[in-house]
């Protein structure tokens, strides 16, 4: 080693160990969580433009002079000896079966580390993170859960090809210790990929409520690869796994996997196809995998063989597999044999006549007697709770809005009349008004990610079977839909767990009709501002309306479409208590989501709707906005809407937050607030069809992009697309007229 020095007096290419970081704790902490700490080993990669670029444990950070020049370091030769170990990276794959706690594990392993975003090429949602043990760095991926290796959906292909392809350095298998012979059946897939595997058997804690008792070191034993116990949402057995990991990253672990057989009375024949295959299965497949998967059918593996290997030995394959077509259920006899074996001195069950709480509360939710009224109930509770306690805080930010606004006033005083109302109206009374939806938002939010977590919300697809029978659709197509009521992006690409075409193309065809948070708020405040004490019952009707539609949408497309539908097959996973900080975390992602929306899409839309208001006059109606608003204004006539409502409807393509924004900028908001304007401005029959109209209209433009992508079919994405537009045309005429005649 060689003197003291500042990171900001090294050039390009030097390397060196971090001695010490001033600048207090904040900056501190903040460097450590990105690999920045005494001891650490790095290099300079670049240093331009004022900032400095520092090569630390497989990844790069910039660090501008000032916080460059609190860090000192001691530099190194290239050949110094004497250094410290640099950080190991070792390449973790997260893999299990749905409702095995495999979230909660991840989220407590990468905390706010992680990042989500989508695989290439495809909608599948990807999570990644980082978690750091002493000297190594556990780059974590979690994998969509599924319950077999076989492709029959998108995040089982994911799965499958992310193992085989990625090659990660080891694959965390997480078990339900709950439904260990089912979870086990998935580890005898994986263990045939190759790759080092370690057992995380988590809900150790609802098996032994079950009357069931599992001894890990018996079944590790049995396996012959580690098996860790836990129970995650405690917090239990963390600690342990990342010891395991690490000990796997140190060379420190060596271990020999008991591998599934098929059945005897197949062995022959699997051995026959694996002699045939093996001089033409390459890298990143083995074998024996190939070989087993040809016995099950797959048919994307007998493609691959059809195309590697010589057309004679591909037909010798062939004809050995018609020979014995119950060549699948051997293997699967062969893994469940495995199974039995690898249980029979880990496992131990009492009390097995007895029945446990599940099937207790099961014998109410899933009858439809009782369950229906259940899921109303429910549904019910969670608008209950937004206007009893979200109105009042929307109420409450939106006094703080116009405080804010009030504040700023005499700042703005000495600006020109158009930069005055372009922060005014545009920024604070548009974004303002959307941000004011937080509550709300929050409220339902939490709520949604308590009924996942608890495992209700596969019951509400169980007692929704019958009913979603009627518009073609069977119970599974109900999960997406109830995404649909968070936003309607994640429903459209939650589709794909929908094995038939027609149920899909119905789903993907009715979620467009789906009220989202972002309109349920839009309703909930215009509601509020318009009718007052009885909001919360105009609301109800609406919404009322709104599902009325979207079942006879359904029942209408499903004539017109005939093909065999799926069997409804859906894990009802057994209920537990909701884990705090994965609902947090939850809520916190999908509120940062909203909170970037709003400071980016909505800033920029209601900056540009003020433009458009404002110039060349300075006054709305004589502004290029206006004149645009003129010509479609007759459009709205039968629905007692004038060219502003109209616009607002219009803006909400981009975002439905936009509907908002856009009447806070026309109506010139300022300080009055929206709530205090709309009623001067709209009528109890104009505020029905606008309602009415903004719940049943065009999706917005994500929602647009996502629904082209998935239904990939021109004809029905147009039949969509003129089918909102006319049902909610129609909709808000006959709702205008409707009040009008009333006279509510």
């Amino acid at each position: 080693m060689k003197d003291l020095v500042t990171i900001t007096d090294l050039r390009e290419g030097d390397q060196g160990v971090i001695h010490s970081i001033d600048g207090g704790a904040a900056l501190t902490s903040r460097l450590a969580g990105m690999g920045l700490v005494v001891g650490a080993r790095f290099r300079i990669a670049q240093m331009s433009g004022g900032l400095v670029v520092i090569q630390v444990a497989g990844t790069r950070i910039a660090l501008g002079q000032g916080e460059a020049a609190k860090i000192m370091a001691y530099t190194l030769d290239p050949d110094d000896a004497c250094l410290p170990p640099p950080e190991k990276e070792i390449f973790v794959a997260l893999v299990g079966q749905p409702n095995v706690g495999k979230s909660t594990i991840f989220n407590i392993l990468t905390g706010l580390s992680q990042h989500v975003g989508n695989w290439p090429g495809k909608t599948v949602e990807k999570k990644e993170g980082i978690h750091r043990a002493d000297n190594i760095l556990i780059r974590i991926v979690d994998l969509p859960g599924t319950y077999s290796l076989t492709a029959f959906s998108e995040e089982e292909r994911v799965t499958r090809d992310f193992i085989i392809t990625e090659k990660p350095d080891l694959v965390v298998l997480v078990l339900n210790a709950a439904a260990l012979e089912r979870s086990l059946y998935l580890l005898s897939e994986v263990l045939l990929l190759d790759r080092p595997v370690v057992v995380a058997m988590n809900m150790l804690d609802v098996a032994e409520t079950q009357g069931t008792q599992i001894d890990t070191k018996a079944l590790q034993e049995s396996l012959g690869i580690p098996v860790i116990p836990m129970i995650a949402k405690r917090n239990n057995g963390i600690k342990e796994l990342v010891e395991q990991v690490a000990a796997l990253a140190s060379c420190e672990t060596t271990y020999h996997p008991e591998l599934p057989k098929v059945s005897e009375d197949h062995q022959q024949i699997y051995e026959q196809i694996l002699t045939q295959i093996r001089p033409y299965v390459q890298e990143p497949y083995t074998p024996e995998w190939i070989a087993v998967k040809l016995m099950e059918g797959d048919p994307e593996v007998s493609t691959l063989m059809e195309n590697r290997a010589e057309k004679k030995v591909w037909a010798d394959i062939r004809e050995l597999l018609l020979k014995h077509e119950d060549a699948l259920h051997a293997v699967v006899n062969g893994r469940y044999d495995w199974i039995e074996k690898m249980t029979r001195a880990a496992v131990s069950r009492f009390k097995m006549g007895e029945v446990v709480l599940t099937d207790r509360i099961d014998h109410i939710l899933t009858r439809p007697v009782f369950g229906i009224p259940v899921l109303l109930a429910v549904m019910a509770f969670v608008f209950f709770l937004t206007y009893r306690v979200g109105v009042p805080l929307q109420n409450w930010m939106n006094e703080g809005v116009l405080t804010f606004t009030g504040w700023c006033e005499p700042f703005f005083s000495g600006f020109p009349s158009w930069l005055q109302g372009l922060l005014q109206n545009g920024v604070i009374g548009g974004v303002g008004s959307v941000i004011t939806f937080l509550p709300i938002l929050l409220i339902f939010f939490a709520v949604m990610a308590v009924l996942e977590d608890v495992g209700y919300m596969a019951r509400a697809a169980f007692v929704m079977d019958r009913i979603m029978h009627l518009v073609g659709l069977h119970g599974k197509s109900f999960i997406p839909m109830c995404l649909g009521f968070g936003c309607n992006v994640p429903a459209v690409l939650g589709t794909r767990i929908i094995e038939t075409r027609k149920a899909r193309m119905i789903t993907l065809l009715l979620i467009p009709f789906v009220p989202c948070t972002s309109r349920l708020a839009v309703l909930t405040l215009v509601s509020a501002a318009i009718f007052g004490e009885n909001a919360a019952y105009v609301s109800w009707s609406i919404l009322a309306v709104n599902i009325a539609v979207l079942g006879l949408a359904g029942a209408v497309v499903n004539k017109s479409l005939r093909e065999q539908e799926a069997p409804f097959i859906m894990e009802l996973p057994i209920y537990h208590h909701p884990d705090a900080k994965t609902i947090l975390m939850v809520v916190w992602a999908r509120l940062v989501a909203f909170i970037r929306k709003a400071g980016t899409v909505i800033l920029g839309v209601s900056l540009i709707v003020w433009t458009l208001s404002y110039f060349p006059t300075g006054v709305v109606e004589e502004s290029f906005l206006g004149s645009l608003g003129k010509l479609i204004q007759p459009l709205g006539a039968p629905l007692g809407l004038d060219w502003k409502m109209i616009t607002a409807l219009l803006t909400g393509l981009v975002a439905k937050e936009n509907v908002v924004a856009t009447l806070a900028v026309l109506y010139s908001v300022g300080r009055d607030g929206l709530v205090v304007v709309l009623p001067t401005v709209m009528s109890h029959a104009s505020a029905a069809a606008f309602l009415v109209v903004m719940m049943l209209f065009i999706p917005c433009a994500a929602t647009i992009a996502v629904l082209r992508k998935e239904m990939d079919s021109n004809r029905w994405f147009y039949a969509t697309i003129a089918m909102t537009l006319v049902v909610s045309y129609l909709g808000g005429a006959v709702a205008y007229q409707l009040v009008r005649y009333l006279g509510v």
